[in-house]
C-alpha cells in the first residue's frame, strides 16, 4: 500500500492528548491543527522547487523557492476544516476547495452534499484532508470526484487511520499516497476507529 505513517515521539506524545476523553475542544482543535502542520511538512518533502533570486542583507544569491499556486487544499467538510489551518500555515498561498459529506448512520455509507473546488484544479497538486480514514467511502468518493476534475496527482492526510480504511482505498486508488499520523487497531461493529479518538467532528466543534 502507498501509505506513509509519521514515527516520531512529538506526533505520539500529541496524539496521546488528542486521543484523551478529558481533553477540551480549545486543545484537540489546537492539537488537530498542528498534526495537519506535521503531516503536510512530510507529504511535501518531495515537491519541485523553482529557481529564484534573493538578495539578502549581505549578497544576491540564487535560491529555490516553491510555487505556491500550484498546490491545493481540500478539506472533507466538516471534520477536515480542522486540519485546515494547520496545512495552510505551511502554504499560506495554496487555493482552497472544499467538499461535504456526512455518514448514513444506517448504511454507514458516505453521502454527498457539496463539492466546490479552484479553477484548473486539474493543474495542481491536491492535498485531501480529513482527520479519520475509517472505512474508507468517504476518502475513495471524494478521490473520485477530484479525478473527474481532471486531478492527477492527490495525497490523502488524515490523523487516524483504520487497517479497513488503508486497504480499501489503496486498492480503489494506488496512486494516491496517504500520510497518517497513527494506524490503528481495527473498526468497531458501528464503523468507528478503535481505539481511535471519538467522533473527530463533534470534538472538533463542541458539538457533543
Amino acid at each position: 500500500m502507498n501509505v506513509v505513517e509519521l514515527d516520531h515521539p512529538l506526533i505520539e506524545h500529541k496524539l496521546a492528548i488528542l486521543r484523551d476523553e478529558k481533553t477540551g475542544t480549545k486543545e484537540f482543535r489546537e492539537l488537530v491543527s498542528e498534526i495537519a502542520m506535521f503531516l503536510c511538512y512530510e507529504a511535501m518533502k518531495n515537491v519541485k522547487l523553482e529557481k529564484a533570486d534573493v538578495k539578502t542583507p549581505l549578497e544576491k544569491i540564487k535560491t529555490h523557492k516553491l510555487n505556491e499556486d500550484n498546490y491545493a487544499f481540500v478539506p472533507i467538510l466538516r471534520a477536515g476544516m480542522g486540519m485546515l489551518d494547520g496545512v495552510i500555515t505551511v502554504v499560506p498561498n495554496a487555493k482552497i476547495g472544499h467538499i461535504g459529506m456526512y455518514r448514513d448512520e444506517t448504511t454507514f455509507e458516505p453521502v454527498n452534499y457539496f463539492f466546490k473546488v479552484p479553477k484548473e484544479i486539474a493543474k495542481k497538486e491536491v492535498f485531501l484532508l480529513d482527520p479519520m480514514l475509517a472505512t474508507g467511502g468517504s476518502a475513495i468518493d471524494a478521490i473520485d470526484l477530484l479525478k473527474a476534475k481532471g486531478v492527477k496527482k492527490i495525497n490523502f492526510l488524515c490523523i487516524i487511520s483504520a487497517p479497513e480504511g488503508l486497504k480499501a482505498v489503496s486498492e480503489e486508488h494506488p496512486d494516491v499516497t496517504i500520510y497518517t499520523a497513527c494506524i490503528d487497531k481495527r473498526l468497531n461493529k458501528n464503523k468507528y476507529i478503535c481505539p481511535g479518538l471519538g467522533d473527530a467532528g463533534d470534538r472538533i466543534y463542541g458539538t457533543k
